[in-house]
């Protein structure tokens, strides 16, 4: 089963809209087809960002912290990996790179284009409709 770590922003996403990639890639982890990859790091972020004012017409404080808890519960915990330097063009992405090859990674699912635009990195980075194509055996 295939081991994936996945940007915040793909699971913000993934809470915000029950439509698209993002979301339908949830649902394939809650049925257990593929083990989710997570770190404190990647958890204190994403919840630092759910609970921006700006997120309060979508989700309230206690779904937030309910989504993260979740993740934090029932995804694959794993220690803030060493970080990795200059591996994207945007520094705030490199321990998501790090994480990924820390937990041996078949895939880094993203939207954000620093990282997908990384040439040959390892692991694959693909975004969230990649990632369901290789899941559902399309690619």
């Amino acid at each position: 089963m295939p081991r994936v770590v996945v940007d915040p922003g793909v699971l913000i996403a993934a809470l915000l809209s029950p439509r698209g990639a993002p979301a339908s890639m949830l649902l394939a982890w809650l049925e257990g087809r593929f083990h989710l990859v997570v770190s404190p790091g990647l958890l204190s972020e994403l919840e630092s960002v759910l609970l921006r004012p700006k997120f309060r017409p979508h989700v309230t404080e206690e779904e937030a912290a309910s989504f993260v808890n979740l993740l934090r519960n029932f995804a694959v915990l794993l220690p803030d990996p060493t970080p990795l330097h200059g591996v994207s063009p945007d520094p705030g992405d490199d321990y998501l790179v790090a994480l990924a090859r820390a937990s041996e990674a078949d895939f880094l699912v993203s939207g954000d284009p620093h990282l997908t635009g990384l040439r040959k990195a390892q692991p694959p980075v693909v975004s969230p409709r990649g990632f369901l194509n290789r899941l559902e055996g399309k690619l």
